[in-house]
């Protein structure tokens, strides 16, 4: 079993950053990547950002390109999401996945709010 846990949400205004944290426990071993994914209100979940566990070699969704920047620290099996040059058309929720021999795990989801 795989759990994760995500912080670092809140509100902030327009041009503002948060940094997000997800935390992963278990059998965590072999993981192959974490991701971040957001769904705001009405909307599918969208892509964010991607780093390959292994290498640490990362991908992002053309949207936060340039503004936002995934990382991880191995030994504790944790991604970080740091949001800079904050919009607007950023507030969702904000899940972390974790991949795992053929597995896909989901957390619960931390709330991003950008104000204007």
């Amino acid at each position: 079993q795989v759990q994760l846990v995500e912080s670092g949400g809140g509100l902030v205004q327009a041009g503002g950053s948060l940094r997000l944290s997800c935390a992963a426990s278990g059998r965590t071993f072999n993981t192959f990547a974490m991701c971040w994914f957001r769904q705001a209100p009405g909307k599918e979940r969208e892509f964010v950002a991607r780093i390959r566990w292994s290498r640490g070699s990362t991908y992002y969704a053309d949207s936060v390109k340039g503004r936002f920047t995934i990382s991880r620290t191995s030994s504790m099996t944790t991604t970080f999401l740091q949001m800079n040059n904050l919009k607007t058309e950023d507030t969702a929720v904000y899940v972390c996945n974790l991949a795992r021999e053929s597995l896909s795990y989901w957390g619960q989801g931390t709330q991003v709010t950008v104000s204007s």
